[in-house]
């Protein structure tokens, strides 16, 4: 007899507003800590020893926030529907933007960070892609590979040192809602408005291939999310549902049950100890539910 899927182990609220966008910042030193992007325009920061918000960082007008990323644990960046990407200083109980990207995109497109390594073993650099009707060439040196959806359905990987288009698939009948990208196995997954979760993958030649699809039992998906030992994989549902799915052939797992609404971000811990891992859902009834699951090694 199968086993009952678990309760969350707790939940904050406090928000005051639908949460888009979720990103932890765990395996460092000091406590561990989850940036959520609200739909009035804020970013709060989480201690998550003490369950309580550290700060609120308030710099988008009242525009929703869609996406939250740090480069480090004092740098936050946030990406909100007035069309800005904001860079914060959020050290020492700081929280000033110190630098702001206009992307002249009012869209749900969201963006992403992308490391670009140095040959000599120096360390790196980072570059911000962003949804833009023009593209900004980056500077000269080898850059990396991304994957983008679009409403047409298709996916189209990028050379963006070269800032051409390499391959493309056409996955879904509906707008692609969201995607994530595993670069160990070479691999991704997508969803959009339909019932349907498509994997696709990099064959030798950089092409993309259509893998697995899984069938879900309503239509809608927020956001994906493969956690980082490439075990599992969550979606955030429209249906007020996160289900978990084997990463390898996305067999189902478990159907989580907790919130009011739609589930609109879903986000697991950078924790190094697998016992401490979490699994974080924003939803739009204002709450953020942690669970811990599947994390025997």
């Amino acid at each position: 007899m199968a086993r009952p899927p678990p309760d969350p182990q707790f939940i904050l609220r406090g928000v005051g507003a639908a949460v888009n966008a979720l990103h932890f910042s765990c395996d460092s030193p000091g406590p561990p800590l989850l940036f959520s992007g609200s739909a009035k325009g804020a970013v709060h920061i989480w201690n998550l020893d003490t369950r309580r918000s550290e700060n609120v960082l308030d710099g988008h007008g009242g525009s929703s926030v869609i996406w939250v990323d740090t480069l480090n644990r004092e740098t936050v960046l946030s990406q909100g529907r007035d069309m800005r990407v904001c860079l914060w200083r959020v050290g020492e109980g700081r929280g000033e933007v110190s630098d702001c990207v206009y992307t002249g995109s009012v869209g749900f497109c969201q963006c992403c960070v992308l490391s670009r390594g140095s040959s000599s073993g120096g360390g790196g650099s980072s570059l911000l892609a962003y949804a833009s009707e023009q593209m900004e060439e980056p500077d000269s040196g080898e850059g990396p590979l991304l994957v983008a959806g679009y409403e047409d359905g298709s996916l189209v990987l990028w050379d963006v040192s070269l800032g051409r288009p390499l391959s493309s698939l056409s996955v879904h009948p509906e707008p692609v809602m969201c995607l994530t990208f595993d670069p160990s196995r070479q691999r991704g997954v997508s969803g959009s408005a339909e019932n349907i979760i498509r994997s696709w993958a990099l064959d030798g030649q950089l092409n993309l291939q259509q893998q697995e699809t899984v069938e879900l039992l309503n239509p809608g998906i927020s956001q994906l999310c493969v956690r980082g030992d490439g075990k599992i994989l969550a979606s955030a549902g429209w249906d007020h549902q996160v289900r978990v799915f084997g990463w390898k052939k996305l067999k189902p797992l478990a159907v989580l049950k907790c919130h009011s609404d739609m589930v609109l971000s879903v986000a697991f811990s950078d924790h190094s100890d697998p016992a401490k891992r979490l699994m974080a859902a924003g939803s739009k009834d204002q709450r953020i539910s942690f669970w811990s699951i599947y994390n025997q090694t």
